[in-house]
């Protein structure tokens, strides 16, 4: 029996036009271009500005722009995942609105939550559905509006995240292209490290959660900094020991746009070139569930069809893991 893959067969993403720059945020808080450089790699990142506007908003504006250039109509897809930790509000899923957005009215659409692994856990999500049969054009979304919790006050948090989002067309194929495989885990009790302390049903909005700025992401930063390059890296290294994969057979690690020195750190560990490796973290930041599209759209005619791509990331939850596919198409 002939079996069936998800093959990604276009990728599109989109940032709002507003940069704020390392040297802006040198009169916002106590902290300077070369601090923010030599610690994350990070010189700027897009901001969205402007009333009404939310993560829907920036995912719709990346799936138009896929819909067009991969000329696939809005009634052709009949799944829509949207990967995010930034919701427009707790419900409806953003999923729905961005689909409602774009005119995509024959699919179901819902949000997954899993940090900054969340676009990797909707692309495998995504795939399950194609291998079974019950989709066939599936639109993942990773988007984040992260200056909507962001603490412009906090010079260890606020230098760290962008707004941006990516869209990707998955298909079905049986040709040797598409997601090879997959290794994912969770630890909750990472919780404490990295999270944002009100706003769920927990510890609900009030005066008091909103005076004690208890609504931004709160981070502990070394904690989640040493269990980030042991997870990214470990996970990225067993999917290569599981697949046979030596660092020469892999054409690209796409990893996670958190940190560079978490990036170089899985790169070592992997045996991989620096030059195999997509970064653009310096241009953009940390947009959550947006820097994976983000780099595979960027890098996106360097691409070959049958290239070994490793996806790598890892987020708050604690969630990790890694995704092997082949690319499935060659530069138009």
């Amino acid at each position: 029996m002939t079996k069936i893959r998800a093959k990604i067969s276009g990728i599109q993403g989109w940032a709002p036009p507003y940069i704020l720059t390392n040297k802006e945020l040198e009169s916002m808080v106590d902290t300077s271009d070369e601090w923010i450089t030599s610690r994350t790699g990070i010189k700027e990142r897009h901001i969205q500005k402007g009333e009404g506007l939310g993560t829907s908003d920036m995912g719709a504006e990346a799936v138009r722009r896929l819909l067009e250039k991969t000329h696939t109509s809005p009634d052709e897809i009949d799944l829509l995942i949207c990967a995010t930790v930034t919701p427009d509000m707790m419900f409806p899923a953003t999923a729905n609105l961005i689909s409602y957005k774009t005119g995509i009215n024959n699919a179901f659409s819902f949000d997954m939550n899993a940090a900054c692994s969340g676009l990797m856990f909707a692309i495998i999500t995504a795939t399950r559905y194609i291998e079974s049969g019950a989709s066939r054009k599936v639109i993942v979304v990773g988007a984040d509006k992260m200056s909507s919790i962001t603490d412009y006050t906090n010079r260890e948090t606020c230098i760290l995240f962008g707004d941006a989002a990516g869209a990707m067309l998955l298909e079905p194929t049986t040709e040797e292209v598409g997601i090879m495989d997959s290794i994912f885990g969770t630890d909750g009790s990472g919780f404490p490290y990295l999270h944002m302390k009100a706003g769920g049903s927990l510890k609900p909005p009030s005066h008091e959660t909103v005076d004690a700025k208890e609504h931004f992401i709160f981070q502990e930063g070394q904690s989640v900094f040493k269990f980030a390059v042991t997870k990214m890296a470990d996970v990225s290294v067993e999917i290569m020991k599981k697949n046979n994969l030596t660092s020469k057979d892999v054409s690209w690690l796409v990893p996670h746009q958190a940190n560079l020195r978490i990036i170089d750190a899985t790169a070592r560990r992997m045996g991989i070139n620096k030059d195999q490796v997509m970064i653009n973290i310096q241009r953009y930041g940390n947009t959550t569930g947006a820097t994976i599209p983000l780099c595979l759209w960027e890098w996106e005619d360097q691409l070959k069809k049958g290239d070994n791509i490793i996806l790598a990331a890892f987020g708050g939850g604690f969630t990790w893991g890694s995704v092997w596919l082949k690319w499935a198409y060659d530069p138009s």
